[in-house]
């Protein structure tokens, strides 16, 4: 089954059309997106490995997240993608959203996207039974271990944001 996306405008204003994931973003048509930083009550945040066989970025670490899928909003989209990546289920209420961005293209590549950044409090572990072979492994990881993995090019890079603060 195609996956669908619903299209806004730069504005975040729903242009009230589905997109196929996969196929070309029409040009001033943007889709959610959204990082899900989960952190528990010892300052820790639960970062995975994206699997070997990823298409995009095998073998680097990152955070949870993805597209939001059609009929879904932001916080639905979070809790789903927490839920598939890292078997873990979030209570809404523990979650914020940090910020959002509009981000028409990263270091000369279009993304067409708008980002949500969530931060949740979360305490227990990842079950990766649930994964379906997109994540290699994932564990809790201090501030310092994140920012050495994103100066080293172990991270996916276009999460440098986290060195700014969530």
């Amino acid at each position: 089954m195609k996956e669908l996306w619903d299209l806004y405008g730069a504005d975040r204003a729903p242009l009230g059309r589905a997109h196929v994931r996969g196929e070309a973003l029409p040009e001033g048509c943007f889709h959610l997106v959204v990082h899900v930083w989960i952190r528990n009550s010892r300052g820790q945040y639960l970062i995975s490995q994206r699997a070997a066989g990823r298409s995009a970025f095998p073998l680097m670490w990152e955070t949870t997240g993805g597209s939001v899928l059609a009929g879904e909003d932001s916080l639905a989209g979070a809790l789903r993608e927490a839920r598939e990546e890292l078997g873990v289920t979030l209570e809404p209420d523990q979650g914020r959203l940090a910020f959002s961005r509009v981000r028409d293209g990263v270091k000369g590549v279009r993304f067409g996207d708008i980002l949500d950044v969530w931060e949740f409090r979360f305490d227990g572990e990842a079950d990766l039974s649930a994964a379906d072979g997109e994540v290699a492994q994932a564990r809790w990881m201090e501030r310092g271990e994140i920012a050495r993995l994103l100066a080293e090019g172990q991270m996916v890079e276009t999460l440098e944001y986290f060195l700014e603060g969530i």
